[in-house]
């Protein structure tokens, strides 16, 4: 099936560094009766055309109308064993965002995280340099991710084709990322680019890049040793870098999931360790040192995803600065983020 092609052409060429890490992002081709989505927590750049997930149309659209607990994890792992019955082949669980691909009447829909994108969505002046930039794309405050952001850009997208007379062919998603719409590749090509072109010039002229200024040292095999003295199996395999300004704060739910919201950075002790479990209920994934950052994971995978995430957020932090400097999540999305199964569904796969 060409289009099917197509989609996996678009998911590789926006798999790269510039607009997705980790298993971040997710894209999708449709017909009126079958939605081809990424799964959960695979990559961008890995996805062919058997490792899509297929879903029924017409099951999936019934989602819309269903009656769910207002409590939000019990709402979630409805939603998700709903849109279970709707797979139609064995490629893992579909991208949480599947029902919101759905939704948006176009052949391809390309999702992303994308660097430049997110320097003006994670901050406090995101919104006004958004609606300056792109008077056609909607703008969405920050909403939890999954049923709830599908239902709420439902009611938004209907609103907006009545006031436009179509879809709106991109969306912002503050503390999130940006949904890009269309009907070819040359389309959602050429939409990315008037995004990313834009915001390019937006921070050249304020002289601002994400250039990170990693110091220089050398790797310290002695405290790497106390690191995973200290923290056990979730040191069990530890990356770092020289030292850059980590974010000291949730910006993202993939930042949250790969890299947790807070490094460590007090004294290598086990007191410290334990009040840092005891204050946010799990390990940290980054950790600051004397003159490096350190990723920590249970798998060599997860630790350099981990490093990755933290060096991301800098570039995020700094970008920012642009637009009036980063706006954190707030507590209550943090924690929806940390207790959510299927983040840790997804961060489990791609580990």
């Amino acid at each position: 099936m060409e289009d099917l092609k197509i989609i996996v052409e678009l998911s590789h060429e926006f798999g790269t560094s510039e607009y997705v890490k980790g298993g971040g992002g997710n894209t999708s081709f449709k017909n009126d009766t079958t939605l081809w989505v990424k799964p959960s927590g695979t990559t961008l750049s890995g996805l062919q055309e058997k490792t899509f997930v297929t879903l029924n149309r017409a099951k999936v659209n019934e989602l819309y109308d269903v009656e769910t607990p207002k409590e939000s994890h019990a709402r979630e792992e409805l939603v998700k064993n709903f849109m279970g019955e709707a797979v139609l082949n064995d490629a893992g669980r579909p991208s949480v965002e599947a029902p919101l691909h759905n939704i948006l009447g176009t052949k391809f829909v390309v999702h992303t995280h994308a660097l430049l994108v997110n320097g003006m969505t994670c901050a406090k002046h995101g919104e006004s340099v958004s609606k300056r930039l792109f008077p056609d794309a909607l703008w969405v405050e920050y909403i939890d991710a999954g049923y709830t952001l599908c239902m709420v850009l439902k009611d938004r997208i209907d609103t907006y084709k009545a006031e436009h007379g179509r879809i709106p062919k991109i969306i912002m998603l503050k503390n999130h990322g940006i949904f890009v719409s269309g009907d070819s590749a040359e389309e959602i090509r050429s939409l990315y680019a008037s995004v990313i072109n834009p915001l390019r010039e937006e921070y050249e002229k304020l002289g601002i890049n994400e250039d990170l200024d990693i110091s220089k040292s050398n790797r310290d095999l002695e405290a790497e040793s106390k690191i995973q003295e200290i923290f056990g199996e979730d040191a069990a395999f530890v990356q770092s870098s020289g030292f850059f300004e980590c974010v000291p704060g949730p910006i993202t739910p993939d930042h949250l999931v790969y890299a947790r919201a807070f490094p460590f950075s007090d004294e290598l002790t086990i007191e410290n360790a334990d009040a840092y479990r005891s204050e946010h209920g799990f390990a940290p994934k980054v950790l600051i040192h004397k003159d490096r950052v350190y990723g920590l994971g249970k798998t060599e995978k997860n630790a350099g995803l981990a490093l990755l995430f933290a060096q991301d957020g800098a570039q995020v932090l700094k970008l920012s600065q642009a637009f009036g400097s980063v706006e954190y999540m707030t507590d209550q999305a943090r924690e929806f983020i940390e207790n959510w199964e299927v983040e840790s569904y997804r961060e489990k796969v791609a580990s």
